[in-house]
């Protein structure tokens, strides 16, 4: 039985794991999207989507020089970068997250990466994906964009009657 056994094992060990993982969401984050199986994909967008929002918090702070920062709000930068560095290992991928993407991501709530399968691997026909990071549209501006485009429709006029 799998009772309480959360998350993917992908017949690797721990650490093995740990490493492919901060991996995957280093080269998403600099890369900005990647192609890989689609069990891997699932599983490094459940990673990225806590890393980002870490970073997605801390906007506000960010938006601010380096020089008008408070004390408390530096620690709280610093605490953050620190976290994200436990999942990912590279700083270049930790620094795009807190200057570009963490602010692109500041007015939504969740759901920042998409998984759109293309298809299978030649060798194993495995079913690969591509994971990438979604760009800076809000979810509901779309329809309203729709909304705001389209004209209202006239009711049509009743014909005049002869006679």
């Amino acid at each position: 039985m799998r009772h309480r056994k959360a998350g993917v094992h992908l017949s690797r060990t721990p650490a093995h794991r740990k490493a492919l993982f901060s991996n995957l969401v280093a080269a998403l984050f600099q890369n900005e999207e990647i192609k890989t199986t689609h069990v891997k994909a699932r599983a490094t967008a459940q990673i990225a989507e806590r890393t980002i929002s870490l970073a997605r918090r801390l906007s506000d702070v960010l938006s601010k020089p380096v020089e008008k920062r408070t004390a408390e709000e530096q620690s709280r930068v610093v605490s953050a970068m620190r976290e994200a560095r436990k999942v990912v290992k590279s700083r270049d991928a930790v620094q795009k997250l807190f200057e570009d993407i963490g602010p692109r991501f500041a007015a939504r709530r969740g759901g920042y990466t998409r998984i759109v399968k293309i298809g299978q691997r030649p060798g194993d026909a495995a079913p690969i994906s591509l994971l990438s990071l979604l760009q800076d549209e809000i979810p509901g501006e779309k329809a309203k964009l729709k909304a705001e485009a389209k004209p209202a429709k006239k009711k049509p006029e009743p014909a005049a009657a002869v006679g």
